[in-house]
């Protein structure tokens, strides 16, 4: 599960395609619907808000406006019943070194299956999802690394 921190205007169609649907399932998962996921690290900033529903249903909508911008029809109700001023009382922090890491990763996936996508990809460039604040700091501590991914600076000058 990739619950991308990254604004969803930088993924291909592929990966908005499966943002909706592991979003959907970290929904299922929130609402206690599904066995599976239910320990799943990328879920803990989601936890630690004081609805988690309902942040995870505010980063989703933004998920939808994307698809909808790009003439997808992603299924909005699938969703529930999302609070009025739902943005206001949800943003979670978000550090640089996420924010690097996840520019990095995008731009490998992206060089496999959209290389074109990944020419004009700039990771110096990325914003973040809405539901997100930046703030000065390394790889969140629930991030799974892979050894052979390449790690950002890390704030370190080398």
């Amino acid at each position: 599960m990739r619950l991308w921190s990254l604004h969803p205007k930088h993924l291909d169609a592929k990966g908005l395609v499966a943002l909706w649907r592991e979003g959907l399932l970290a929904l299922a998962v929130l609402k206690g619907r599904t066995k599976g996921y239910t320990h799943h690290p990328q879920l803990e900033r989601f936890r630690s808000q004081n609805d988690p529903v309902a942040a995870l249903q505010y980063f989703l909508l933004e998920i939808h406006r994307a698809a909808t911008e790009r003439g997808y029809h992603f299924d909005i109700g699938r969703l529930g019943p999302i609070p009025l001023c739902i943005r206001c009382d949800h943003l979670i922090a978000v550090t640089t070194g996420q924010l690097e890491f996840e520019a990095l990763h995008l731009l490998n996936k992206l060089k496999r299956r959209a290389p074109v996508l990944a020419q004009e990809f700039d990771p110096s460039k990325i914003a973040a999802h809405p539901i997100f604040i930046v703030r000065p700091g390394p790889i969140e501590n629930w991030e799974k690394i892979e050894s052979q991914e390449t790690l950002p600076s890390q704030g370190n000058n080398n």
